[in-house]
C-alpha cells in the first residue's frame, strides 16, 4: 500500500489515510510518500518512496533497534517546529491563540539522568534501553543522548546486574549524575541477602559511586549526591525527580524567574526538591508544597544550609486530593505550578477562584496543559509568553512553560 503522510501523531508516527482508515507509519515525515505492509493499522517498516526535505540520516547506529529515540530521521529545525506546533495545536483545540513560542533544545550528550534496564543472560549480562514496543533490550555503546559520565558507568550496571538480577527478572537502573559522582538507584532485582549486600557495597567502593540503593535500601553513601538549584546545594532522595539536562533546567528556571520578577511572596506547587522554589528564594519568600515528604525534607535542608536566601517554608500535601484553597493562594503575589503528566485540574480550579494575578504553569503534557490554560483564561487570565523545552532529544516528549497574568 502506498500512502501520503499528512502529519505526525503525538507519538511522532507519521499519520496517513488509506482505504481502510487511519494508518500510523513509523519513522515517517509529513509530505512523504511511503509504502509498506499495514498490520493492525500500522506500518512498522516503511519504504520511503519520496523523502521529505526535512529527512536526515539518523546519526546513531542503534536508532532502528533502540526505542529510546523516535525522531533521529528528522532535521533539528523540523523537530523544533513540530514540538512548538504540538503545543500550538493543543491550545488551538481549546480555541486559544498562542503567543510566539520560543524553543530551547538541549545539546547532545547532555542527559544527566536516565533509566536503563539490566538482565542476566546465558552468556552474561545485557544492559540497555528497550526496543520499540518490546521488552527486548538493546545495548547502546554509541548513545548520543547520555552524558559521558553516564556512558562510562554502563559497565558498572553490568556488574550490578550480575550480582543482583534474578534469572527471569529485569533490574531497572535509575542513574543520575550528581556533584558527588554517580547516584544509582536499582529496583526489581533480588532481595538483598548479606552476601549480595556485601558484593554491592564492594562495587560501590571500587567504582567510587556517590550513592547506591537497591530496592529502596541504601547500600552505600560514599559522597553527598548533591544537585545545585540556583545557589543552593540539595541532596535529593534516591530516584527523585530531576530535570533531565542542566540546559533544560536553566531554560525553565530562567523563564520562571523572569516571569515572576518583582514579586515578594510566591507559592511553588508540586515543588519536588526545589528546582524552582530555591532559585526563586533568591528574590522572594517562597512556600513550597509537595506530596513526597523525602523531597520536602531535602528542599528544607538545602534552604537551611544556604546563605542569603529569602524565607522558604514547606508543606507535605497531596494537591490532587487537597489543593490549596483560594484564601490560601491569596497570600501570594504569584504561583508556580509544575504538575505531573496528569495535570492539576483541581488545583488550577482553586487558582482560578483566587485573586492571584501571576501564574507560571510548567507542564510535560501539552494536552493537560491546554485544558488548564483554558480554565485560567476563562477565569480572566491572559497567556503572555510560551517556552518549549526539548530536553529529551529525538523523542516525542514536549515540555512547556507558560506565563499567565490576570
Amino acid at each position: 500500500m502506498t500512502l501520503m503522510i499528512e502529519r505526525l501523531s503525538l507519538h511522532a508516527d507519521g499519520v496517513a489515510h488509506g482505504p481502510e482508515g487511519t494508518v500510523h507509519v513509523a519513522m515517517a515525515l509529513p509530505g512523504e510518500e511511503v509504502t509498506g505492509e499495514v498490520v493492525g493499522g500500522r506500518i512498522a517498516a516503511p519504504k520511503i518512496v519520496t523523502p521529505s526535505a526535512d529527512r536526515v540520516s539518523a546519526p546513531c547506529p542503534h536508532y532502528r533497534a533502540c526505542g529510546g529515540c523516535v525522531m533521529q530521521h528528522a532535521s533539528e529545525p523540523f523537530t523544533a517546529r513540530w514540538k512548538a506546533e504540538v503545543v500550538r495545536n493543543a491550545l488551538s483545540a481549546r480555541d486559544i491563540e498562542s503567543p510566539e513560542i520560543t524553543v530551547a533544545t538541549s545539546p547532545l550528550h547532555s542527559r544527566r539522568r536516565a533509566t536503563l534496564a539490566g538482565r542476566r543472560t546465558k552468556k552474561g549480562t545485557l544492559v540497555g534501553f528497550h526496543a520499540r514496543a518490546s521488552d527486548t533490550l538493546v545495548e547502546v555503546p554509541g548513545c548520543l543522548i547520555l552524558c559521558p559520565e553516564l556512558m562510562a558507568a554502563i559497565p558498572i550496571l553490568h556488574e550490578a546486574t550480575a550480582i543482583g538480577a534474578s534469572r527471569k527478572g529485569e533490574v531497572a537502573f535509575a542513574i543520575t549524575l550528581s556533584q558527588g559522582g554517580i547516584d544509582l538507584a536499582a529496583t526489581g532485582g533480588k532481595d538483598s541477602d548479606p552476601a549480595q549486600f556485601e558484593a554491592l557495597a564492594d562495587l560501590a567502593r571500587r567504582h567510587d559511586l556517590a550513592r547506591l540503593t537497591w530496592n529502596g535500601e541504601v547500600v552505600a553513601a560514599r559522597h553527598p549526591a548533591m544537585q545545585r538549584f540556583g545557589v543552593t546545594q540539595v541532596a535529593p532522595p534516591p530516584g527523585a525527580f530531576l530535570q533531565a539536562t542542566e540546559h533544560g533546567e536553566a531554560a525553565l528556571v530562567g523563564f520562571v524567574r523572569e516571569a515572576l520578577a518583582g514579586t515578594s511572596k510566591l507559592a511553588d506547587l508540586f515543588a519536588g526538591c526545589g528546582t524552582f522554589a530555591l532559585p526563586l528564594a533568591e528574590q522572594a519568600d517562597v512556600h513550597a508544597v509537595e506530596n513526597a515528604s523525602a523531597m520536602i525534607e531535602a528542599l528544607d535542608q538545602g534552604w537551611r544550609q544556604a546563605k542569603g536566601l529569602h524565607r522558604v517554608t514547606s508543606e507535605v500535601r497531596d494537591l490532587f486530593r487537597r489543593p490549596l484553597l483560594p484564601d490560601e493562594i491569596d497570600r501570594y503575589d504569584g504561583v508556580v505550578i509544575d504538575p505531573p503528566r496528569a495535570g492539576a485540574e483541581a488545583q488550577v480550579a482553586q487558582i482560578c477562584a483566587s485573586r492571584v494575578k501571576r501564574v507560571v504553569h510548567v507542564s510535560c503534557n501539552p494536552v493537560t496543559f491546554a485544558r488548564e490554560s483554558a480554565a485560567l483564561i476563562a477565569a480572566g487570565f491572559a497567556l503572555e509568553r510560551l517556552l518549549v523545552v526539548d530536553q529529551f532529544r529525538f523523542s516525542a516528549h514536549v515540555e512547556v512553560a507558560a506565563y499567565f497574568t490576570r
